[in-house]
């Protein structure tokens, strides 16, 4: 879950006390928020980044502190293409102009805006699509400086890969377009890359939307394709979300409306997925896991709400976890 309480890319103590909780709360895995590769791919000028050297000594920090209360540090990497440049949800969340002091010009597979009355990205050329691969690689090489041990590709929710694999926000018609082979080529070179650098014994997430919930758009059969040829890749795990590639779009919000999508692309193609998505309650989340339709549970907003949900989930669920030293007299008895 994105925070928007940075400057210029830099973590800051709110990120070592926010991602702090969940590991003293009984975690295992605790995945930062989206940290731009670039300053041109955050979503407002307040994301995190990891764009520059500069910014590794506080993310290493927080990752020495994760590991300490016996947990994993990932990062999610990103680019938010057309959906870059806007101002903090709190302040409207609404597009900055280019020319504004804080905004910047934004990049996407086409020139399409993400909504009417929005200002146009810019179409990536060849030279910008090196840039984008150039970017995720060199992000890559400081997320193993900074000592995060799982990394995460973003290609979900309307952002830079999402934008190149939907049809919906893809009209180009050089090979990054047009086809299905085309439109998910950004994606799978960027994987290679990240490869290419991230060490082998670490897992690589990558998070889809799994459908665009609109006629004509991206589908779970899609998915399904796209994360078996992700799995020949290397690629251990698909986060499996939806939506966020088209303003309107008609998404069943209810408990866990997005397992089925996790549970397809696992039986299909054999490659371990999460669920994600209104998951909120201890035996709603093991439930998903022991029946095998997802191999692991990624809760956001559950967790900003209870950062020591995986304490309460083991009372609930009769299993017993080590609670840090501090806190055992806390301990439900």
């Amino acid at each position: 879950m994105c925070q928007y309480s940075s400057e210029d890319g830099f973590a800051n103590d709110w990120h070592l006390v926010h991602l702090g909780a969940f590991a003293t709360g009984g975690s295992a895995l605790i995945i930062s928020e989206a940290a731009a590769v670039s300053p041109e791919g955050r979503i407002t000028y307040a994301d995190l980044g990891i764009w520059k050297d500069e910014h590794v000594a506080k993310l290493k920090q927080i990752t020495t502190f994760i590991e300490q209360q016996g947990a994993i540090a990932g990062i999610q990497l990103a680019h938010a293409g057309r959906k870059a440049s806007h101002d903090k949800p709190w302040l409207g969340g609404k597009q900055i102009a280019s020319t504004h002091e804080k905004g910047w010009e934004t990049f996407g597979p086409s020139a399409l805006p993400f909504t009417d009355g929005e200002e146009a990205p810019i179409e990536l050329d060849k030279a910008g699509i090196e840039k984008v691969k150039a970017d995720f690689k060199a992000a890559t090489l400081r997320s193993v400086e900074a000592g995060f041990k799982v990394a995460e590709i973003h290609g979900a929710h309307g952002y830079l890969f999402h934008q190149f694999y939907s049809p919906l926000s893809n009209q180009r018609t050089d090979e990054y377009g047009g086809s299905f082979e085309n439109r998910i080529r950004l994606l799978l070179e960027v994987t290679d890359v990240v490869k290419e650098v991230w060490p082998a014994g670490y897992p690589l997430l990558v998070r889809i939307s799994s459908t665009d919930w609109t006629e004509g758009g991206w589908t779970i059969e899609d998915s399904v394709k796209l994360s078996a040829i992700l799995k020949q890749k290397g690629v251990d795990l698909i986060d499996c979300s939806s939506g966020g590639n088209v303003p309107k779009a008609n998404i069943p919000n209810k408990p866990g409306y997005q397992v089925e999508f996790a549970e397809r692309i696992k039986k299909e193609t054999g490659i371990l997925t999460g669920a994600v998505g209104l998951i909120t309650e201890p035996q709603q989340a093991n439930e998903i896991v022991t029946s095998g339709q997802a191999d692991l549970v990624l809760l956001a907003r559950e967790m900003l709400r209870d950062p020591h949900f995986a304490l309460r989930a083991a009372h609930e669920l009769g299993q017993e976890i080590t609670w840090p030293a501090q806190y055992e007299r806390a301990q439900w008895r």
